[in-house]
């Protein structure tokens, strides 16, 4: 990776990569057994598992959009590595309820859980780029940038993993995302001290009113405003393909736990390759001239998923095997729809984090990607939510997947945009 390399070795940049990584294959982890568990072992109708699915991933999202402007406030006003270790002893109490949930098979704790994660993340996100140009030099903040996006999607990719091979052992898997939790404090105490960059403002405790100034004073800088939407309708595309992955693959290509984790991991690879490559591509040059073609290919990909598996052909009552959907004449095209679609994902958002921690004032940078943070939840919540409604009136996944090729030919435009307006 362009210049960046010895990031990997460097004090003021390590503890947080680890403490962000443990995070995500936590939050993985935990998020996929939940879904594993409810799709295969409690569910048994298609409508009410993509439900199940759309609600998880709106609980999760929401504190998002509520709190997000108190996580800018606190992460802007205070040193950030102290708030890292709150942040992270409190998800071990979050990780105590979900194991409590699991163990018991009772759905509310599971939700609860859920929830409780999306707001430990809702307060880490703005400090995990806040943080990164006060510790690192402007030429390395695209690669950091980039580094961290990889690191925690190849964390998404072995918590997927790990919850396929702990679905059928409830025990394990609370003790597993209770010993990572752990981790992730320990890790998180290394942080280098990070003390606000200027003097702390009067602090805002009106959820609704912080929100709407936050955003107000943000959206009105014009390639902000570009970036926020593009990054917004990207994590809607997001939002929409983890919901409709776990039924689309048990219903319609008839397979197991082990593919849909199969899927999300191929997703998680797929964007850590295309965090490492923009990077290489830009020469760590802060810049969307590539985000137009990025998402446009990305389109591409998915129509071609759409042609797949609107072609898989009729499954048995059985549910096929992991080693078996590998061998069907049409997995390897599958695969390749998914791994294109997350490497030009990953091509596309990148620059577009990186623009929000460069354009403001350091003093400012943890508001900026809190105000990102509410857009980019409102837009998932209601991707959230229009999954949930076409799965009530009789669109499945397959169907579905158009929606996601149309959301990315707006991010296309919105993509074209900035570049003209920066670039």
């Amino acid at each position: 990776m362009q210049n960046v390399t010895h990031l990997l070795r460097a004090r003021r940049f390590v503890p947080l990569f680890s403490t962000q990584f443990l995070g995500a294959f936590n939050d993985s982890l935990f998020k996929q057994g939940v879904v594993l568990f409810v799709t295969y072992q409690l569910y048994s109708d298609a409508a009410r598992e993509a439900q199940f699915s759309a609600i998880a991933q709106g609980l999760f999202i929401l504190p998002f959009f509520l709190l997000s402007a108190l996580a800018g406030q606190l992460a802007d006003d205070h040193d950030k590595a102290r708030l890292i270790r709150i942040i992270k002893t409190a998800e071990i109490l979050i990780m105590a309820v979900g194991g409590a949930g699991l163990l018991l098979e009772n759905i509310p704790l599971m939700l609860a859980a859920v929830l409780g994660m999306g707001i430990h993340s809702t307060f880490f996100g703005p400090i995990k780029y806040a943080i990164l140009p006060q510790h690192l030099e402007k030429d390395e903040v695209l690669g950091g940038t980039g580094l961290v996006e990889a690191g925690t999607y190849i964390a998404i990719l072995l918590g997927t993993i790990l919850a396929g091979v702990l679905a059928d052992d409830a025990r394990l898997a609370v003790a597993a995302t209770l010993g990572i939790a752990v981790l992730g404090r320990i890790s998180g105490g290394q942080v280098p001290p990070a003390p606000p960059a200027a003097e702390r403002v009067p602090f805002n405790w009106h959820i609704i009113r912080a929100s709407i100034h936050l955003v107000s004073e943000t959206m009105h800088i014009p390639r902000l405003f570009l970036a926020i939407l593009a990054i917004s309708f990207f994590w809607t595309i997001g939002a929409v393909l983890i919901i409709i992955f776990p039924p689309l693959v048990k219903n319609v290509l008839g397979a197991d736990e082990q593919v849909a984790s199969l899927f999300i991991a191929i997703f998680s690879i797929g964007i850590a390759i295309g965090s490492v490559a923009i990077n290489r591509l830009l020469k760590s040059q802060v810049s969307a001239r590539f985000a137009p073609a990025s998402v446009m290919m990305m389109a591409l990909f998915v129509l071609l998923l759409y042609l797949v598996a609107l072609n898989w052909g009729d499954h048995g009552v059985e549910l096929t095997t992991l080693s078996n959907f590998i061998f069907h004449p049409s997995a390897g095209f599958m695969i390749a729809a998914l791994l294109g679609v997350a490497i030009f994902g990953g091509m596309f958002v990148v620059p577009l984090y990186a623009f929000l921690t460069t354009t403001v004032d350091k003093s400012q940078t943890a508001r900026t990607v809190a105000a990102n943070n509410i857009v980019n939840s409102g837009a998932m919540v209601i991707g959230s939510a229009v999954a949930f409604g076409l799965s009530s009136f009789g669109v499945g996944p397959v169907g579905q997947l158009l929606l996601v090729a149309a959301m990315c030919f707006v991010a296309a435009y919105l993509g074209w945009k900035l570049h003209v307006a920066c670039d």
